[in-house]
């Protein structure tokens, strides 16, 4: 039985090195291509577009890979993310967003390999910390990790009511500054607003504390 993969990656370069090897490799083909989040839409829509499992890199230009994996699922296509994104939270995300697989670019074609035919086959393949933490339950999302350590001073003042005038006077900083680094929190957090921010930081603690 041959597996048929589709690659979504935006490095030209990469795509070339991971499409030889597999080609390389008895039992796979890879039977598409593409660049972004627009052109696997693209050629998800085409007719005869077919794949058992699509090799997804985390970071695409035109947004998330993640937001494909439910629309390659509904086509019945298993997803293996490729990724350099390789923190806890991450992870953490990608299997919460319903991934079958999880490699880290730095892996060496065998374990990709093996990853690829293992999810093709019914599995899951993460990496084993990440497997250790699930079955002892320690795996939590910590949202607030992908904020740099001033995103997070900002989130904390916004959690105590300050306003950006304030916020700006305590750190130093210009009101544009403020507002800029609140709008890039609200994107990284997926939320609309300050409250949200301040709500969401309520229930976590020792924010400022992470790293």
């Amino acid at each position: 039985m041959t597996i048929s993969i589709l690659l979504i990656d935006d490095h030209p370069l990469t795509r070339l090195g991971i499409a030889r090897s597999l080609e390389n490799t008895p039992g796979m083909q890879v039977n598409a291509q593409c660049a972004d989040i627009k052109s696997t839409r693209e050629w998800l829509a085409s007719t005869g577009s077919q794949a058992d499992i699509a090799l997804l890199d985390r970071i695409l230009p035109d947004g998330d890979g993640l937001s494909l994996v439910q629309e390659l699922k509904k086509r019945g296509i298993r997803t293996v993310m490729l990724t350099m994104a390789g923190e806890d939270f991450e992870i953490s995300e990608a299997i919460e967003a319903g991934v079958d697989g999880y490699i880290l670019k730095s892996a060496d074609p065998e374990q990709l390999i093996n990853a690829i035919q293992s999810v093709a086959q019914g599995n899951s393949m993460f990496p084993s910390h990440i497997m250790q933490k699930l079955a002892r339950g320690e795996l939590k999302q910590d949202v607030f990790s992908k904020l740099s350590q001033r995103e997070r001073e900002i989130v904390e003042l916004v959690a105590q009511g300050l306003s950006n005038k304030a916020i700006s006077s305590r750190l130093d900083l210009s009101e544009n500054t403020v507002r800029n680094h609140l709008s890039n929190i609200m994107e990284k957090l997926g939320m609309q607003n300050r409250v949200q921010v301040a709500t969401s930081a309520l229930k976590h603690t020792r924010i400022t504390d992470k790293s």
